[in-house]
C-alpha cells in the first residue's frame, strides 16, 4: 500500500502516472481518491483529448510545447500518441519544428531532461554521472550544439536535438524511454546574441576549442565506458571538422556512430536504390553531383563507395562517379582549399561552377546538402531534366526553409519528371492532374532500427557494413504504391515495423561479422519484438 505521500507523487511520476486512466481499484491501491476527477477513462480516450488540443493549436510551436508537457507528466501517454500518430507527430517533435524550439529552449524551459557537462566539470565528469538516476542506459544522443540542423551554433539551446532524437528511438524502434540518455557538451557558443541574452541558460562564455575541447569529449566518452559500458552513443550536429575527428577516433573503439555523417548517408542510400526501379539506371552504373560538401554530403559518398564496391568497382571506380560542388565550385584537384575528407573526391577535371558542372557530367542524380534554401534554381533543374528522363532530386538540408528547393518547384521545373526527396516534410503535390508524394529522407527511418539492432547483439562498433544493410533493408520496405507516387521511402506510419526489419537485420549482420558479443538468439524476430517498449497500459 503506498503511504499518502506516496500516493499523490505517483501523479507528478511521469513514468507511472495513468491520470484520469487509473481505474477504481487502482484509485484505491495507491491513495489516490479525491485527488483525480471522477471519470476513469481509457487510454483511447486520452489520446483522442491530446489529438484534439493539437488541432486547437494554432501554430506547430505550441504543439511542440504541448506535447513537451505531455512527455513530463505521461511517458506512456505521449509515447502512444507519437507511435500512433507518429506522420502528424513528428514534424511537430522533430524537423521542423525542433529547429525552431532549440531557439527558443532557453525561454521555453521548463523542466531538465537530459545532462549538462561544462569545462568547470573536467576531471569530474564520471563523478557527475552517477546523479543520473538510471542504472541500464542503453542509448545516448551527445551535441555541442555548434551546428544545429542549417541554424548555426545554438550552443546549449542545441539540447532539443538529443531530446527529440530519443524520443525517436523510443516512438519508432521501441527502446525504453528510461534507457535514453540526452547529453549537451555545453563547451561555450560563439553567439555573440545568445551570450548576450540574459535568458540563455547555457555556459556564458565562447567556445573552448583545439585540445582543451578534444579532452572534455574524451573525458566524456571514457566516463560513458566506465558508467554505461553497454551504451551507444550517437554523436550529433557537430561542425564538420570536429564530427570527423570524433568519429575517426571512436568508431572503431567504442560503440558509437554519427547520425550526420552515417545516419544520413544509410538513409539517401536507400533512396538511390529505390531510384532505380524508376529511372531503371543500374545503381553500379549511377553519377552522382552534391551540392554541399560537409560531413552530411561526404557521408554519403563514403557509403556509396562501400555500395559500389560490393557491386564489383574498385574503391576508384566508385570515387570517380561520384563528384562535389561547393561553395568554390566543382571539387578537383587543383583546390587548394579542401578538407581532407573531400580529397578522395577531387578529381583531375578543370574547375568550373556548379551548372556548367551539371552540362558536363550529365549526373543521374542530385543531391543538396547545402544548409541554403534555393539553390537548386529552375535552370539547374531544368539542366538535370535535359539530360535525364526521370532526374532525381534530393533537397536534404534541414528544417524546411533551408531546402535546396520545393517539392512544387522540382515537379513543375522539370514537367512533373523529377523524382523528389526531402530531409524535412513536403505534403503531397498535384501537378497538371496528376498528385506525386515526395518522398522524406528522415534519418529517423534508419538510426533508430541501427541502434535497437546494435543494442540487440550487443555490438562492440558499427562499421559500415551495418549501415549498408540499413539502407538495404529499408529501401525493400518501398512498396510498389510508393514507387508509383514517385516516393522513394515507404510511408511514415509503418515507421515502427521499418525499424523493427532494419534492426533484425542489423542484429544478424553484427553476428555474422563477429562484432556482436554473446550468442545469437534462437528466434532472433521474436527476441527484437519481445524487447520493444509498449506504450500501452
Amino acid at each position: 500500500m503506498y503511504s499518502r505521500s506516496q500516493g499523490f507523487e505517483i501523479l507528478s511520476d511521469a513514468r507511472h502516472n495513468k491520470s484520469v486512466a487509473f481505474s477504481r481499484q487502482e484509485r484505491e491501491l495507491f491513495n489516490l481518491r479525491g485527488l483525480l476527477p471522477y471519470s476513469s477513462v481509457t487510454q483511447d480516450v486520452q489520446v483522442k483529448r491530446i489529438m484534439d488540443g493539437l488541432k486547437r493549436k494554432s501554430s506547430d510551436i505550441e504543439k511542440y510545447l504541448l506535447l513537451s508537457l505531455l512527455h513530463d507528466r505521461n511517458e506512456r501517454l505521449f509515447y502512444r500518441v507519437v507511435t500512433e500518430y507518429v506522420e502528424e507527430v513528428m514534424p511537430i517533435i522533430y524537423t521542423p519544428t525542433v529547429g525552431q524550439a532549440c531557439k527558443e529552449f532557453s525561454n521555453n524551459f521548463k523542466r531538465t531532461r537530459g545532462f549538462y557537462i561544462t569545462p568547470e566539470d573536467k576531471g569530474e565528469i564520471r563523478k557527475i554521472l552517477d546523479n543520473w538516476p538510471e542504472d541500464y542506459v542503453k542509448v545516448i544522443v551527445v551535441t555541442d550544439g555548434e551546428r544545429i540542423l542549417g541554424l548555426g551554433d545554438l550552443g546549449a539551446n542545441g539540447m532539443g536535438i538529443p531530446i527529440g532524437k530519443l524520443e525517436l528511438y523510443c516512438a519508432c524502434a521501441g527502446i525504453h524511454p528510461y534507457e535514453c540518455l540526452p547529453v549537451m557538451l555545453d563547451v561555450g557558443t560563439n553567439n555573440q546574441e545568445l551570450l548576450d541574452d540574459i535568458l540563455y541558460l547555457g555556459y556564458p562564455f565562447n567556445r573552448i576549442k583545439g585540445e582543451e575541447y578534444f579532452e572534455l569529449v574524451d573525458e566524456f566518452v571514457m566516463a560513458i565506458q566506465d558508467k554505461y559500458p553497454k551504451a551507444l552513443i550517437q554523436f550529433e550536429d557537430f561542425l564538420t571538422p570536429n564530427a570527423y575527428a570524433l568519429l575517426n577516433k571512436y568508431k572503431d573503439k567504442v560503440l558509437c556512430f554519427n547520425d550526420d555523417i552515417q545516419g544520413t548517408a544509410a538513409v539517401a542510400l536507400s533512396g538511390v536504390y529505390a531510384s532505380t526501379r524508376i529511372t531503371n539506371v543500374a545503381f553500379k552504373d549511377l553519377k552522382v553531383m552534391f551540392l554541399g560538401a560537409g560531413s552530411a554530403a561526404t557521408g554519403i559518398a563514403d557509403l556509396m563507395v562501400a555500395a559500389y564496391m560490393k557491386e564489383g568497382l574498385t574503391k576508384k571506380q566508385a570515387e570517380s562517379q561520384l563528384w562535389f560542388v561547393d561553395v568554390n565550385g566543382l571539387v578537383v584537384e587543383s583546390r587548394d582549399d579542401l578538407m581532407e575528407h573531400n580529397l578522395p573526391y577531387a578529381h583531375l577535371h578543370p574547375q568550373m561552377s556548379f551548372e556548367e558542372a551539371i552540362d558536363d557530367i550529365q549526373p543521374h542524380i542530385l543531391i543538396g546538402a547545402t544548409g541554403v534554401a534555393g539553390t537548386f534554381t529552375q535552370t539547374v533543374i531544368e539542366k538535370m531534366t535535359k539530360y535525364n528522363e526521370r532526374p532525381v532530386i534530393f533537397a536534404l538540408s534541414n528544417p524546411t526553409s533551408k531546402a535546396e528547393c520545393t517539392a512544387e518547384q522540382a515537379y513543375e521545373w522539370s514537367n512533373g519528371k523529377a523524382i523528389f526527396a526531402s530531409g524535412s516534410p513536403f505534403a503531397p503535390v498535384n501537378y497538371k492532374g496528376t498528385e506525386y508524394r515526395p518522398g522524406q529522407g528522415n534519418n529517423a527511418y534508419v538510426f533508430p532500427g541501427i541502434g535497437l539492432g546494435a543494442i540487440i547483439s550487443n555490438a562492440k562498433n558499427i562499421p559500415d557494413e551495418l549501415f549498408l544493410e540499413a539502407a538495404k533493408t529499408l529501401s525493400e520496405q518501398v512498396t510498389e504504391d510508393d514507387i508509383n507516387a514517385g516516393a522513394l521511402y515507404p510511408k511514415l506510419s509503418e515507421i515502427r515495423n521499418h525499424s523493427l526489419e532494419i534492426a533484425i537485420r542489423v542484429a544478424d549482420a553484427a553476428f555474422e561479422l563477429k562484432i556482436a558479443k554473446g550468442h545469437k538468439p534462437h528466434n532472433l524476430r521474436k527476441f527484437v519484438k519481445d524487447y520493444m517498449f509498449d506504450p500501452k497500459y
